[in-house]
């Protein structure tokens, strides 16, 4: 029974971790909805290389922000996935560990 809360106890760090990186690709996300917005009222963009701003149209810069807002709708979608993945296995060995609490305490 102990192996099956240890396993439990690393599904839920599996479980936080999945959830930190999950908030923090929907923060990324949420900074290029608003990077795009801006540069749909702007003539003048600049884009960030290494430790300088280069001069570049809005519409590269659009188009550049849009990929990789896709690439990051599809992480957090993996992430999604994981989450339901490892919720569904906390739940299913929870159960389980109380079955064996209940029938050790009836053994008794």
């Amino acid at each position: 029974m102990s192996a099956k809360i240890n396993q439990l106890q690393l599904l839920q760090q599996n479980l936080q971790n999945i959830l930190l990186q999950k908030q923090q690709f929907e923060s990324q996300l949420s900074e290029l909805d608003s990077a795009l917005h801006e540069l749909k009222t702007t003539d003048k963009a600049y884009k960030v290389l290494g430790h300088i701003m280069v001069a570049s149209s809005p519409e590269l810069l659009a188009k550049d922000l849009d990929e990789k807002k896709e690439v990051l709708q599809i992480r957090i979608k993996n992430f999604d996935r994981q989450e339901e993945s490892i919720k569904k296995n906390i739940e299913s060995l929870q159960q389980e560990v109380v079955a064996e609490l209940e029938n050790n305490k009836h053994k008794k």
